[in-house]
């Protein structure tokens, strides 16, 4: 390796520094957390977005940290037989397909080893038996919801800033820049949703201009326009929820282009937000025209089972992925092993998807979920497919899951749990370990807290099996259930 200015030298040692600080030739050895590569730099880990592992690049180093470096590749010396062509234009700005030029073989690899080492690593679970990575069945436009900013300032390329007539607060709609909270990049065609999703946001963003209406500027908070949320699903609901900074006449006008130009369209929403952040949960949802819901159905995942109908409003949450959500919920249902006499605890229920696709199957479901409106859609949903076997409550799960909450509804048989990324709070683990349930089901979107988790219930508990699933193609994001079993 090489710290020079000359891409020519090729030494193995260490050169004259510039205060670029630039490394020749080195080798993307593995994929790291974030979506970002790894390399080495003398013994130093050196942390490298956009590249694949088995590319050789001279990297320049951006961030320096006490165990590690931050750096971006300049230039390629060899590219890895993992390397595909990106299909996206906006592929290396846009943060949020990381790993859209590798391969999805190669993707889907790393993703089970990052399970597998995060088990081991951080679980400390000894030859752990994680089945092969369920692959999604839809590598694009495979997402039901799309979150769009408005914003003056667009991210500019390296031609805009060449370009001395450019102006300087161009508006934009699209994503974030990582690690810019201000800065957007002006998406054009995005390949996570189908159409008719790209020409809405295209022509919501023209219809703005042409109508001279402000985008947002989170630095002075000014501006009219400020997200566009797009929601689509299998049975064919597409449901648009335009926000805004202020009450103005304007958003009829945008609401009704828009309506008019897009059939498709079956629910229509305005929000109006003053604040200085961009949660809209706690705010009202104006519904416009059309319906005040979108559907979306899921297959039973046994046979003589029934379909599941859920009603999704403008608020609730609903897994990305449908088509994969059904396949994680089936895993988890099928880890379970229902025998139909189970008195299941849902923990993190969220609008109650897993437990009324379960509720068929066992005696009875006890859903907790932190949000209030969450858990009014749980309980809807169960009101719409006529299921009487579940019982919800809103509230934070650790304060909750109390042995008097227990004694008052019942012992559990299994606990499903599917926390947010941040894992499990101690008090719930510790409240399980107390209760001692046969089995522990664990559903997560984060292997690393997901064995943090494991490793402090393995007195109680032991990993039987694991399965990752893949939700998010062309991300380093990787779904994984987990089945636990209470020790003789």
């Amino acid at each position: 390796m090489t710290c020079s200015s000359s891409l020519e030298n090729t030494s193995s040692t260490k050169t004259q520094r510039t205060p670029e600080m630039i490394y020749e030739k080195i080798e993307i050895t593995d994929a790291g957390a974030e979506g970002m590569a790894i390399g080495k730099i003398g013994k130093k880990v050196v942390f490298v977005p956009f590249v694949v592992p088995g590319d050789v690049v001279d990297v320049q180093i951006v961030r320096k940290k006490k165990r590690y470096l931050e750096g971006k590749a300049i230039h390629f010396h060899q590219y890895s037989a993992k390397r595909v062509e990106p299909h996206c234009s906006h592929f290396g700005l846009c943060g949020g397909c990381r790993w859209q030029g590798m391969n999805y073989e190669d993707q889907l690899f790393y993703k089970q080893k990052q399970v597998f080492d995060s088990l081991t690593r951080i679980g400390k679970v000894e030859n752990p038996l994680v089945l092969p990575i369920l692959p999604s069945a839809e590598t694009r436009y495979y997402r039901n919801k799309l979150d769009f900013t408005f914003s003056n300032h667009r991210w500019l390329t390296e031609s805009d800033k060449g370009d001395e007539n450019i102006d300087r607060a161009t508006n934009a709609l699209g994503f974030h820049i990582p690690q810019f909270f201000d800065k957007v990049v002006d998406i054009l065609e995005c390949f996570h949703m189908k159409d008719p999703a790209n020409a809405i946001r295209n022509a919501a963003r023209q219809f703005a201009i042409t109508e001279n209406l402000t985008f947002y500027d989170v630095r002075t908070w000014q501006g009219f326009l400020r997200n566009l949320i797009i929601r689509n699903t299998h049975a064919g609901g597409l449901m648009i929820i335009m926000v805004v900074r202020n009450q103005d006449e304007a958003i009829f006008r945008m609401l009704d282009h828009l309506y008019s130009g897009f059939p498709q369209i079956t629910s229509l929403y305005y929000v109006i937000n003053p604040k200085k952040n961009d949660t809209i949960y706690d705010l009202e949802f104006n519904l416009y025209k059309g319906e005040a819901f979108i559907t979306e159905k899921m297959p039973p995942f046994r046979e003589g089972g029934k379909e599941i109908i859920f009603r999704i409003g403008p608020a609730s949450f609903f897994q990305t992925n449908s088509l994969q959500a059904m396949n994680l919920y089936r895993v988890a249902s099928e880890f379970a092993g229902f025998s139909g006499n189970e008195h299941v605890y849902d923990l993190y229920t969220g609008t109650g998807t897993i437990a009324n696709y379960i509720a068929p199957y066992v005696q009875k479901v006890t859903g907790i979920e932190s949000v209030e409106a969450a858990i009014a859609d749980a309980r809807i949903n169960s009101q719409v497919n006529a299921i009487g076997n579940t019982s919800f409550f809103a509230g934070e799960a650790e304060k909750i899951l109390t042995r008097e909450f227990i004694d008052q509804q019942g012992h559990p048989d299994v606990i499903i749990t599917d926390p947010p990324r941040n894992g499990m709070h101690e008090k719930v683990i510790k409240s399980i370990l107390e209760v001692r349930p046969s089995k522990v089901v664990y559903v997560s979107c984060n292997p690393a807290t997901q064995a943090r988790d494991i490793a402090l219930m393995s007195e109680v508990y032991h990993l039987v099996k694991c399965q990752p699933v893949d939700m998010f193609p062309h991300t380093h994001h990787v779904e994984n259930v987990a089945l636990l079993e209470a020790r003789v």
